[in-house]
C-alpha cells in the first residue's frame, strides 16, 4: 500500500460514486491523502491502512429507529464500544438498532462495509441524521472511505466540519459515547 495526495491518476476500473466524490472534495478545495487497498469490510481490517495514513479510521454505523423511520449515520472512534442505549437516550428515539443494507444503497449510495460520512453527499432528501462522537473532533485528521472501501482517506477534521459537512448541508448532532 502507497500513501497518495489525493484522486488517482488512472480512473479506469474504478466506480462511479468514488469518482464522484473525488470530484465532491477537489470542488471544496478540500485536501486529502488516499490510500488504495484490498476491501476493508471491518474495522480490524483498517489497522494496516491506519499506519499507512498516520491516523485511526472512524467507525461509521448506519441506525434506524423500531418503526424504520429515521436513520442515522454515527461517526465514533474505531476503537469505542457501541451501546444502543447509550445514544438513544442522547438523541431522544426509541431503541436503535442496524439500518438494513437497502436503505443504505437507497439514501446514501453505499453498500455494507464501505458506510462513510462522505455517502451524505448522496443524500439530496435529507433522511440520514448525522450524529459524531465528540471524541471524533479531538482528533485532527478523520479518516474514512470514499463511498467504497477499497480505498481509503486522511482528511483534516477542520475541513470536514467547516467545508464538507456543511456543503452536504446535514447539521451533525454531537453525542458522547
Amino acid at each position: 500500500m502507497e500513501l497518495y495526495n489525493g484522486r488517482p491518476q488512472n480512473t479506469e476500473g474504478r466506480l462511479e460514486k468514488e469518482i464522484r466524490t473525488y470530484d465532491f472534495l477537489d470542488s471544496l478545495g478540500a485536501e486529502y491523502q488516499r490510500v488504495d487497498h484490498e476491501a476493508a469490510m471491518t474495522i480490524e481490517a483498517c489497522e494496516e491502512i491506519d499506519k499507512i495514513l498516520e491516523i485511526s479510521i472512524c467507525k461509521n454505523l448506519f441506525l434506524c429507529n423500531r418503526q424504520e423511520t429515521s436513520f442515522y449515520l454515527l461517526m465514533m472512534p474505531g476503537d469505542k464500544k457501541f451501546k444502543t442505549k447509550d445514544i438513544s437516550a442522547q438523541i431522544n428515539s426509541s431503541r436503535l438498532s442496524f439500518g438494513k443494507p437497502e436503505y443504505m444503497e437507497k439514501f446514501l449510495d453505499i453498500t455494507p462495509g464501505s458506510l462513510s460520512v462522505l455517502g451524505l453527499m448522496n443524500d439530496k432528501d435529507q433522511k440520514v441524521q448525522l450524529l459524531i462522537d465528540e471524541d471524533v473532533l479531538k482528533e485532527p485528521y478523520i479518516g474514512c472511505h470514499p463511498c467504497i472501501n477499497t480505498s481509503s482517506l486522511k482528511i483534516r477534521t477542520e475541513d470536514m466540519m467547516k467545508k464538507i459537512i456543511p456543503e452536504m448541508k446535514h447539521i451533525p448532532v454531537m453525542v458522547r459515547l
